[in-house]
């Protein structure tokens, strides 16, 4: 036996571990039952990271915030893709303010400025009924802007939706949205536009849900793929053992990690949506006149442009056309490339 002693709390001498005063039973090591200074330390700082996350103190991804910011750096950085997006930003102005300002007197008619060519009075001349070409422009512009952002908005809805549940839930529930997204992939989407628009009408809800049923399916997949990721990692284990639901981990911590890829996909999707509505109309299926679109605008000038040689009635309406979508097309490569090295996972 060790003859080691120690002094008990009540000043008693009291022998080793070992020694007789011990007690009767086995011989335990007092080391065993002691766990490590750096377990301790381990659990308390997952508990304490738990309760953090599940009253919200702390950042659901603390390594996320300086990536934005030096992704937001790198895009004011994109020379083509401020240039767009100033262009975009005057565009959207004018079709929404000049259209309103001017309330009745955009459709005003008169013969006696009719087909004329662009000048000072008119920067972009009249049609065949003396309507300034600009302001109908401008209020085709306001109906196709809306027509592609409410489309991607849908599309976005759905996608984003379909791909959260997807990848967090994932089993059969994941799979069946999977293979539904193959379904939409393996349908002629353009034909299938049009055949929605012609059954139904060229309404512009009808064209809307026509352009944004064929829109959600990349989304999802980016969604899904992201969110496979980001379930699985540490900060949404110590939410987990702090006590918050599913649901609230789901929504709180996991989608807004996903912005990076819908960003992207939303933006590219309006320039998709801008040239399948132009399509319609150019095809006559879009909005009856008097109403006007870029498409339905171009539509009308063919026979103006190719007989009486009115070159502006196809020229603007085109340029718009192509400005616009080259400018949407720009900023989603811009965003495709900063957020693709800062905050897309």
């Amino acid at each position: 036996m060790s003859d080691t002693s120690y002094r008990s709390p009540d000043g008693r001498s009291q022998e080793g571990r070992h020694g007789p005063d011990v007690g009767a039973g086995p011989d335990v090591d007092v080391a065993q039952e002691r766990p490590h200074p750096a377990v301790g330390a381990v659990a308390g700082s997952a508990g304490d990271l738990a309760a953090r996350h599940l009253h919200g103190e702390i950042d659901p991804d603390p390594d996320a915030t300086p990536s934005r910011a030096g992704a937001w750096a790198r895009l004011r950085r994109h020379r083509p893709a401020v240039v767009a997006a100033g262009f975009l930003a005057v565009l959207a102005l004018a079709v929404i303010v000049v259209p309103l300002l001017l309330g009745d007197d955009r459709a005003r008619i008169d013969p006696a400025v009719r087909d004329q060519a662009p000048s000072w009075s008119y920067p972009m001349g009249t049609d065949e009924l003396g309507r300034d070409q600009l302001l109908r422009i401008l209020e085709g512009g306001q109906l196709t802007l809306s027509v592609a952002a409410s489309a991607v908005a849908a599309s976005m809805v759905v996608g984003v939706l379909a791909g959260l549940v997807a990848g967090y839930v994932g089993g059969f529930v994941g799979s069946t949205i999977m293979r539904v997204a193959d379904v939409f992939y393996s349908l002629p989407g353009l034909f299938v536009v049009i055949l929605l628009v012609t059954l139904l009408g060229a309404g512009f809800w009808t064209v809307v849900i026509a352009i944004g049923i064929f829109g959600w399916m990349s989304t999802a997949r980016l969604v899904r793929a992201s969110t496979l990721s980001i379930k699985e990692r540490d900060y949404i284990t110590a939410a987990r053992a702090g006590g918050i639901g599913e649901l609230r981990i789901a929504v709180r911590h996991v989608l807004p990690n996903t912005a990076g890829p819908v960003i992207v996909t939303a933006t590219l999707g309006v320039a998709i949506a801008i040239i399948v509505e132009s399509t319609l109309s150019f095809l006559g299926l879009g909005f009856s006149p008097p109403r006007a679109t870029w498409g339905g605008m171009l539509e009308k000038a063919q026979t103006a442009v190719l007989i009486d040689g009115h070159w502006w009635l196809g020229l603007f309406p085109g340029l718009m056309i192509l400005s616009t979508v080259l400018a949407v097309s720009t900023i989603g490569d811009a965003l495709d490339d900063t957020l693709g090295e800062g905050v897309r996972t």
